[in-house]
């Protein structure tokens, strides 16, 4: 019976992609399944064998940790060089975004208050 090993929505398709390459170095028969048209389904690889499931779940556990290592490294190396991404960076970059993104905050921030406030009145 197939199990879930490993949730692939809001992951870097560079990461997933090291993940497929290390399950098929070790011989692990996987299988993935997509978001779907709509994107409503869950993308995540399956472990076909059960017998397999603990051994990729370690290979799993030790990837990760590698990965957030180096990622965490190359974060800190960026930072000391000044090229990590800013505010300021991402205004720059596209301002109109940025700007609506301000807006669409504020205006969740005040339009609830304003509904409570006035059912108060």
């Amino acid at each position: 019976m197939s199990r879930l090993l490993f949730k692939l929505r809001n992951v870097p398709e560079d990461e997933a992609e090291e993940m497929r390459e290390l399950l098929s170095e070790h011989q692990i028969d996987f299988y993935e399944t997509s978001a779907g048209n709509w994107g409503i389904s869950m993308p995540a690889l399956w472990v076909r064998e059960e017998s397999q499931f603990q051994q990729a779940q370690t290979l799993l556990d030790t990837y990760q940790a590698e990965r957030s290592a180096r990622v965490r490294a190359e974060y800190d190396r960026l930072k000391r060089e000044g090229k990590h991404k800013t505010i300021i960076d991402s205004f720059r970059q596209n301002p109109f975004a940025f700007i609506a993104y301000l807006f669409v905050v504020y205006a969740l921030l005040y339009l609830p208050f304003k509904f409570i406030s006035a059912l108060g009145q």
